[in-house]
């Protein structure tokens, strides 16, 4: 009696030309991916998301910049594993396998960033993945001089920024998504001081800003911003109706349900509408996301779950969340930035722009993880909210030669519109959200 053979399938929806490879091609980075080996995955600088078979093997990597989503379906003939950004790019595949009734959102897998992930597809059972850090940034070993910490943080960001400006033509415009804050307004700073370094006409550069029914505090703070820095040239208002902001909309979108990232995204989807309105061949956009996980800006206060000894204790906490071997870890959405990047890079690409975040980058990441957080803070709050705009003014300073503003911190769709404004457009329960993404794959 002869043993049943299984014939595994991949299905590959991932598009290469939507990486943002900055130190090797594509070709080099997917053999290092298909290697299995994590020290020489790690090698790989970029904003990336990459799946590769050998045999009945398939590995999967990626960096926070890049969603990557995959779903392994049964056939009699052996298991089919479908690899797309989107979870209504898996269902489509299914579809078109005949196996469609297989699909629920709560299937899916994402890849969690800074892993490779191996599965084995060898049938019934099918085995867990086994997933393989490629990034372990080493923590707290910078000294404690503000300086020296900001020049290697936005020195390693302005690096970063000028090897995509190598990947892009030099005469493509460039968008910065600026609400004048800390993190936008350190990319449009460097990002000037970048062209004009290279001798190109800084003029191919636009700092997009959102106002919704002219209530936006961003478009004061934005103006005020590049009035300071003598950057008024390339600020553009974009007004927006309240009509235009629609949450339900946006989940579509973004096939997420937690409230904070729906609210941005949701903002970041109307200002994008009407970009692509305005601009129908408008191709590159930069943006600051990152740049509050990197430095660990945010209110521990509103959230329940954390304290400031787990957010200063924890290897990349905002980034990752509580980890792949944590009860906490959500199979279907990663954790951290690593799931709620989408909130960027989902209605970018919908809207067939092509975003770069490069503060999101690995690269970035391991300088701001070497900052020595607690020395600098002892477990003081309003010490660790202080930290992120004076390293960045002072690294932004000694890069560019530019003394930028620094603003309180304001999330941006609290920015972007009145609170009369934002009370009307989004629910006031997380409960609504989720009831709304249920209805998404309806049918």
């Amino acid at each position: 009696m002869h043993q049943h053979r299984y014939v595994e399938r991949v299905v590959d929806l991932m598009d290469p030309t939507d990486n943002v490879l900055l130190n090797m091609s594509y070709e080099d980075a997917a053999e290092r991916v298909a290697s299995g080996d994590a020290q020489r995955v790690g090698e790989i600088d970029g904003q990336f998301a990459i799946i590769q078979k050998r045999g009945n093997i398939v590995r999967m990597a990626r960096s926070i910049g890049r969603p990557m989503r995959y779903f392994l379906a049964k056939r009699a003939e052996g298991p089919c594993l479908i690899v797309a950004e989107r979870m209504e790019q898996l269902r489509a595949a299914l579809a078109e396998e005949g196996l469609e009734d297989q699909f629920h959102p709560s299937y899916t897998r994402m890849v969690p960033a800074h892993y490779v992930v191996e599965i084995a597809l060898i049938g019934c059972p099918d085995p867990n993945p086994v997933n393989t850090r490629f990034f372990t940034p080493e923590r707290n070993h910078l000294g404690t001089d503000l300086n020296i910490i900001g020049e290697r943080y936005i020195g390693k960001l302005a690096e970063e920024m000028d090897k995509w400006l190598d990947t892009i033509d030099p005469a493509a415009p460039l968008g910065v998504l600026f609400s004048g804050g800390i993190d936008s307004g350190a990319v449009l700073v460097v990002l000037r001081h970048l062209l004009l370094q290279r001798g190109q006409a800084p003029n191919r550069l636009k700092a997009f800003t959102l106002n919704v029914d002219g209530t936006s505090a961003d478009a004061s703070q934005a103006k005020q911003f590049v009035d300071e820095t003598d950057m008024s040239l390339f600020l553009e208002i974009v007004d927006v109706d309240r009509d235009d902001v629609d949450f339900r909309e946006t989940i579509k979108v973004i096939e997420d349900y937690k409230p904070l990232d729906v609210q941005s995204a949701t903002m970041a989807y109307a200002l994008l509408k009407k970009i692509r309105k305005l601009y129908p061949d408008w191709e590159h956009l930069v943006d600051g996301d990152g740049g509050d996980e990197n430095l660990k800006d945010y209110p521990i206060e509103d959230n329940p779950e954390l304290t400031i000894v787990s957010v200063l204790n924890n290897l990349m906490l905002y980034q990752e969340g509580w980890g792949v071997e944590s009860i906490k870890h959500s199979l279907t959405y990663s954790g951290g930035q690593s799931r709620g990047h989408v909130r960027t890079y989902a209605p970018a690409a919908v809207l067939g722009f092509k975003g770069f975040s490069p503060f999101a980058l690995p690269s970035v990441i391991d300088v701001a993880e070497g900052i020595p957080f607690i020395e600098l803070t002892d477990w003081d709050h309003e010490k660790l909210y202080q930290l992120k705009g004076e390293i960045v003014r002072l690294g932004v300073e000694a890069v560019t030669g530019v003394t930028m503003p620094v603003f309180e911190k304001r999330r941006f769709q609290h920015g972007a519109a009145s609170r009369d404004i934002f009370q009307h457009a989004f629910p006031a329960t997380d409960q609504e959200y989720r009831d709304v993404f249920s209805k998404v794959f309806d049918r």
